[in-house]
């Protein structure tokens, strides 16, 4: 009994480095852009893997252990970030620690983007629109389009049916294309949807 109990602490430790840890630095950057704060976002990230390592026997070995840590710290925001919203609903980490896909064969694979790669290669204004999103729809832009999360692995992460996912996505990237207008044109972009190939709009003639 007592050797499989340090049998089985081993293999936990070993699961912890080898699938947990890696992930430390995608984490970092989401909490951040949750949070706003640099302390707050290392002490969500410290309070995830906390988390993490209490149910490490929930997690099944070789499964998606990204989306189980992004689920686990979403809700650890839930909890102790948004209180000073509208009564925000407590999480059960005793219902959630048990994430697992079911599926790991639609798991495309993900962009992990530390928080300066972020800002260097989109820019600060981008950073800035997305924000300047409510959570809820920069929530889903930074799991889908910087972290790579399918909307399967996104609709587990934060609980919401996979059609809220496609409808928060669409709003979301809308409300980026307003915000982000601007300062496309001031690159000098220019918006040709609509222009023909003699540079009219359609059903506008000539003038001769």
């Amino acid at each position: 009994m007592l050797f499989s109990k340090i049998s089985l602490l081993s293999n936990s430790h070993e699961i912890f480095e080898k699938e947990l840890l890696p992930h430390i630095d995608a984490l970092k950057t989401f909490a951040f852009h949750l949070t706003y704060d640099e302390d707050d976002a290392n002490d969500l990230v410290q309070e995830t893997y906390l988390k993490a390592h209490r149910f490490i026997d929930r997690y099944i070995q070789g499964t998606n252990a990204k989306a189980w840590l992004f689920k686990i710290l979403k809700n650890a925001y839930i909890n102790h970030y948004r209180k000073r919203s509208k009564q925000p609903t407590r999480v059960d980490f005793e219902d959630i620690v048990s994430y697992h896909d079911s599926d790991d064969s639609s798991f495309t694979g993900y962009l992990d983007l530390r928080e300066e790669l972020f800002d260097s290669m989109m820019g600060d204004e981008v950073t800035i629109a997305i924000n300047a999103l409510p959570i809820d729809f920069r929530t889903v832009v930074l799991l889908c389009d910087v972290e790579g999360f399918t909307y399967e692995e996104i609709s587990k992460i934060i609980d919401v049916p996979i059609g809220t996912v496609r409808s928060r996505l669409f709003r979301a990237r809308n409300m980026l294309k307003e915000k982000l207008k601007t300062y496309a044109q001031n690159l000098g972009y220019k918006d040709k949807r609509g222009v023909n190939k003699t540079g009219q709009k359609p059903g506008k003639k000539e003038e001769e």
